[in-house]
C-alpha cells in the first residue's frame, strides 16, 4: 500500500462551508475499506482456496498479486499529476465503482492471465480513490482543524480488512468455493460506494494550483530514505500476500485462516494514530526504522513460531505497523527533500512500488523451488531490517540538520 499519491495531491484550500469533519473522515474510511481493504488485499484471504481449487503454483500466486501492486503503481503516477483538478469527486465514485466491479469479474475465469489483467485494472482504480479521496479527505480536515482525523481516514484500510475476513470465514462455514468470495466482495464494495456516496462532500474543492518544484537536493538523509522505503515495499508485502496461504501450510485450520487475517486488520485499524504518538517523541525516521524492525519480528514469528501463536503475532505485528510505516516513510521524505515534497514522493512512490512488485514473484518462486514459506519470509524479514538500519541515520543525515525527520 503507498500514500504517496494522496500526499501529493492534497491541497488545503476549501470553501468555507463544508460539511461536518467526523462525515467527511468516515465517508474517506469507507473509501479506504473498499479500494484497499477489499479491493487490494482481499485477494490474500482467498488465495488458499484458488491455489487448492485451481492448481495455482505459488508463483502464479506471486504474479497475480505482482500485477495488483503494478496497476497500484502505475495508477498512483497518473493520479499524482495535475489532470484531475477538480474531478475528484467522479473520479473517486469511478474507482470505487470499479473495484467492485472487478472484484465480481476475478469469480468469472479460471484463467491465469485473465486474473492478471483484472488484478491489473483493479489496482489501478485503487489507487485512484486512495489519491483522490485522501486529498478530498484532508483538505476538508484541514480546513475543519481537524488533522487529527486523518487517522480515521486511514483506519478503514484496517475495518476493510477485517470485513473480508469475516466475509471469508462465514463462506468457508457455509461451504463455498472461492469464486463465492470474489462475488460477495464485489457486493460489499457496491454497498460501501453507496455509503461513500451518501456521505462524502459533493462541493468542489477550490484552490490554486501548486508552484512548480525545484529540483530535488542532493541530500544523503533523502537517498537513505528512498533506499529504505524500496526494501520496505519487499519486505512487507510478502506476509501480507501469503499470510493466510502460511496458515493453510501449517494445517491450522479453515476458521483459523480469516481468524488470523480478522486480527490482522483489527490491528491496521488504529495504528496510524499509535505510531503517530511516537514519532512525536522519537522522530519520523526513527520510528519508521523500529516500525520495521517490529514488522521483521512479525514476519519471522509467522514461519518459526509454531501455530497457532506463530501466525497470531505475525497477523497482529504486520496489521500494527504496515499502513503506519508506509504513512510515516512519505513524511519523512516530504520534510527531507525541502522545497521538492511532490518529487520526492514520486520517487519514492517508484521505490516502494518496485520493492512491492518484486516482493510476491521473489516469495512465490522461492516457494515453489524450496517447498515452504520459510526462505520467502526470511528473506522478507531480513529486508525489512537492512531497511530499518539505513532508515534509522537519514534524519541525521540530512543536510543542514532535520529537525523532527
Amino acid at each position: 500500500m503507498s500514500l504517496s499519491g494522496a500526499l501529493v495531491y492534497c491541497r488545503p484550500a476549501m470553501p468555507p462551508a463544508s460539511p461536518a469533519p467526523w462525515r467527511q473522515a468516515l465517508a474517506g474510511a469507507l473509501a479506504m475499506a473498499v479500494a484497499m481493504g477489499i479491493g487490494r488485499f482481499v485477494f490474500t484471504p482467498i488465495l488458499p482456496g484458488m491455489m487448492a481449487g485451481l492448481g495455482l503454483s505459488a508463483a502464479d500466486a506471486g504474479l497475480i498479486a505482482s500485477a495488483n501492486y503494478l496497476g497500484y503503481l502505475l495508477g498512483a503516477l497518473l493520479a499524482a499529476g495535475g489532470w484531475a483538478e477538480g474531478r475528484e469527486r467522479p473520479l473517486v465514485v469511478a474507482g470505487l465503482a470499479a473495484s467492485a466491479g472487478l472484484a465480481a469479474a476475478m469469480a468469472l475465469s479460471d484463467a491465469l492471465v485473465v486474473f492478471l489483467l483484472v488484478r491489473l485494472a483493479a489496482g489501478v482504480a485503487s489507487a485512484f480513490v486512495m489519491v483522490f479521496m485522501s486529498s478530498l479527505v484532508f483538505a476538508r480536515l484541514a480546513a475543519a482543524g481537524r488533522g487529527d482525523l486523518q487517522a480515521v481516514h486511514f483506519g478503514g484500510v484496517g475495518a476493510g480488512i477485517a470485513v473480508s475476513a469475516l466475509m471469508t470465514g462465514a463462506l468457508d462455514l457455509a461451504g463455498a468455493g472461492w469464486p463465492a468470495g470474489w462475488l460477495w466482495a464485489g457486493v460489499l464494495s457496491a454497498l460501501g460506494l453507496a455509503a461513500v456516496l451518501a456521505l462524502a462532500d459533493r462541493a468542489p474543492r477550490t484552490g490554486p494550483r501548486p508552484p512548480r518544484e525545484p529540483a530535488l537536493p542532493r541530500d544523503p538523509g533523502l537517498r537513505l530514505i528512498v533506499l529504505a522505503y524500496g526494501l520496505f515495499g519487499f519486505g512487507y508485502i510478502v506476509t501480507a500476500t501469503f499470510l493466510v496461504a502460511i496458515v493453510r501450510e501449517g494445517a491450522g485450520g479453515r476458521l483459523f485462516e480469516p481468524g488470523v487475517w480478522l486480527v490482522t486488520g483489527l490491528a491496521a485499524a488504529p495504528s496510524v494514530w499509535l505510531w503517530a504518538k511516537a514519532a512525536r517523541r522519537l522522530g519520523l525516521t526513527a520510528t519508521f526504522a523500529v516500525g520495521c524492525a517490529v514488522e521483521a519480528a512479525g514476519v519471522m514469528a509467522s514461519v518459526l513460531v509454531p501455530q497457532p501463536a506463530g501466525p497470531l503475532v505475525g497477523g497482529v505485528l504486520l496489521g500494527g505497523t504496515f499502513v503506519a510505516v508506509t504513512a510515516l516513510g512519505l513524511q519523512a521524505g516530504r520534510r527531507l527533500a525541502g522545497d521538492a515534497p511532490r518529487r520526492a514522493l514520486a520517487l519514492m512512490t517508484a521505490a516502494f512500488g518496485t520493492g512491492q512488485i518484486l516482493g510476491p514473484i521473489v516469495a512465490g518462486y522461492a516457494t515453489d523451488l524450496t517447498g515452504s514459506y520459510l526462505a520467502a519470509s526470511l528473506a522478507a524479514a531480513a529486508a525489512l531490517v537492512l531497511s530499518a538500519a539505513v532508515a534509522y541515520p537519514a534524519g541525521r543525515l540530512r543536510a543542514g540538520g532535520a529537525a523532527g525527520a
